[in-house]
């Protein structure tokens, strides 16, 4: 390579990762302004807003019970991408979609991606969990060795895409899921939550809370 070209080189491969990722991220739309609960709603005595990130339960704390913050609004097909981080020795917490609230109780129904650990079965994030529903395991990762893909303590980036009745979810750019559901009874539209889970002392955090809506499918 000539001597007068590799400067040129230099400035212009930043400049397209920049420009790769603009266009990559142009068709989401925040769903966290960082700043406030705009468009949320939920128990805001669990929840709160640090750093530009929405701070679930305390690391110091037990809680009674699960808790979620919830959109006001409804979504079908979609892509949601996120960061999220759990600490805390109950280490457990999860990402609601196509979900409803139960009325006259904290919980929430619906797929969870999951985060955390589950007893004998260890890591469990980015599993596909039915909350309050079938309440089950209804997706495992299929990755192999997950502490090699997984940043304990600190921000764990997810991908989840529901289209038609096809789920899949990837964490830090890996797929963990991928699963077809079966049951025609099953809503494909509701709202996204996050959950912190009730019991010892857990925070989970969530930030950079992005969507961009996909065309349905049957």
């Amino acid at each position: 390579m000539s001597s007068r070209l590799a400067p040129l080189v230099i400035v212009l491969i930043p400049l397209l990762l920049v420009a790769s990722t603009s266009a990559e991220e142009a068709d989401f739309t925040p769903l966290f302004d960082g700043e406030s609960f705009n468009g949320w709603e939920g128990n805001l005595d669990v929840f709160r807003i640090e750093e530009g990130a929405i701070i679930a339960g305390n690391a110091q704390a037990s809680l009674a019970h699960n808790e979620f913050l919830c959109t006001k609004k409804i979504f079908r097909d979609f892509e949601l991408r996120l960061e999220a981080k759990l600490v805390g020795p109950g280490n457990n917490a999860g990402i609601q979609f196509r979900s409803s609230r139960i009325p006259n109780d904290p919980e929430v129904r619906g797929y969870q991606c999951d985060m955390g650990a589950a007893g004998d079965m260890g890591n469990i994030w980015g599993w596909l969990y039915d909350e309050s529903r079938r309440n089950k395991f209804l997706a495992q990762s299929n990755l192999k060795n997950p502490e090699k893909y997984f940043r304990e303590g600190d921000w764990n980036k997810f991908v989840i895409r529901c289209q038609g009745p096809r789920i899949q979810i990837w964490l830090n750019g890996k797929q963990t899921v991928d699963y077809l559901e079966s049951d025609e009874e099953i809503s494909r539209h509701g709202i996204i939550g996050l959950q912190i889970h009730g019991g010892p002392p857990s925070e989970a955090s969530y930030r950079k809370i992005r969507i961009r809506t996909l065309t349905s499918k049957k």
